[in-house]
């Protein structure tokens, strides 16, 4: 039974629950007349040794046990016909075949499904620069939160770059999972990190890392993206948003959505022919005591045990730190609260502010 802890409770409920079916039948059938059998329940024991274990020795020395006490029962239920105590044998041998065969099979497909994703995280971390925690005017806090171990690693992507055209920002989530989403966040980074530092406009960064994912080909793949524009002084920032959602502005207790002031944002990258005319640059008022939040729909759409996606807006409000770090950390913290711990899609968040010139 040590194999059982290691499965959800409610799951291994019901397999405690077996286990006490199984033995108060045996325990009937020795306390009875030698008139009926309980054998053929022992073909059950080695299919519950096997459940949540990856050790195939279990449900192999379960069901040799098993076998034994066939035996056993053979030689305590002497009016049974012997016909019924060997097909309680063969039975018992074939689930124990099963079982240990099907916990062979289990370990191995993890053990693939550990070293696919190990590759992934490592090639998506190494794609992630880290970001200084100042660059230029700004103090930045980044924060990027892994999904859970049986989920596919996703493409979530950001960057924060000082270029001659000011602060250049982007934060982004590639549709898919696994190698190919990391290989279409490279070429989007990649893109950005070029076209950021010589395009004064915006829309033209945008157009640019549109066809670097159309390029890819496919038909199927896209990125939803959010690119700002910060100047050194107290300059509006600019926005250009490919689908993504909207960043949060936050003003002591006020939260306000950066939207576009269209009823759409535009096309996600490599959708851009869906639209005509150049990409809409907004322009917001970003104040020395605003804090900019961008983050990928990993954060919204986490889960809590009744199915309620994450509320950022009306938890942030309640926040009442003023650092970038400080308000990150409380916010993967809360975060993490409501999922109950573990993330179904990574996410990843940027938290930004103005750097008081007396600091």
């Amino acid at each position: 039974m040590a194999a059982v802890f290691g499965i959800p409770r409610h799951a291994r409920r019901l397999a405690v629950t077996a286990y006490a079916v199984l033995v108060t039948a045996i325990g009937f059938d020795l306390s009875s007349g030698p008139h009926w059998t309980a054998s053929p329940v022992l073909a059950a024991a080695p299919v519950l040794a096997g459940v949540g274990t990856r050790r195939a020795r279990i449900p192999l020395t379960v069901g040799l046990a098993a076998l034994v006490l066939v035996a056993l029962l053979g030689a305590h239920d002497r009016s049974v016909p012997l016909l019924d105590h060997l097909t309680s044998g063969f039975a018992v041998l074939a689930t124990t075949c099963i079982s240990a065969a099907n916990v062979v099979l289990v370990a191995t497909r993890e053990r693939e499904l550990v070293r696919s994703r190990s590759v992934a995280e490592a090639a998506q971390l190494a794609l992630l620069r880290p970001v200084p925690e100042r660059v230029g005017g700004l103090r930045v806090a980044v924060r990027y939160l892994a999904a859970a171990a049986d989920a596919r690693v996703g493409g979530d992507l950001y960057e924060v770059l000082e270029t001659p055209c000011g602060i250049r920002l982007i934060i982004g989530d590639v549709r898919g999972k696994g190698l190919s989403a990391v290989e279409t966040a490279a070429d989007v980074l990649g893109s950005f990190r070029e076209a950021a530092q010589v395009e004064a406009d915006l829309g033209t960064v945008a157009r640019r890392l549109d066809a670097a994912v159309r390029q890819r080909g496919g038909g199927e793949e896209f990125v939803t993206a959010a690119l700002l524009g910060i100047a050194q002084t107290e300059a509006p920032v600019e926005l250009v948003n490919c689908g993504h959602p909207p960043p949060l502005r936050k003003r002591g207790e006020e939260v306000t959505p950066l939207r576009t002031q269209s009823s759409d944002s535009a096309p996600p990258l490599a959708l851009r022919y869906l639209a005509d005319g150049p990409y809409d640059i907004e322009r917001f008022a970003f104040g020395k005591d605003d804090l900019l939040v961008l983050y990928t729909d990993g954060v919204t759409e986490a889960r809590n045990a009744n199915g309620d996606f994450y509320p950022l807006e009306s938890r942030l409000s309640r926040m009442p730190e003023s650092s970038p770090d400080a308000l990150a950390d409380h916010l993967v913290a809360d975060l993490l609260a409501h999922a109950g711990g573990t993330l179904q899609d990574d996410a990843a968040l940027l938290v930004i502010r103005r750097q008081h010139r007396n600091r």
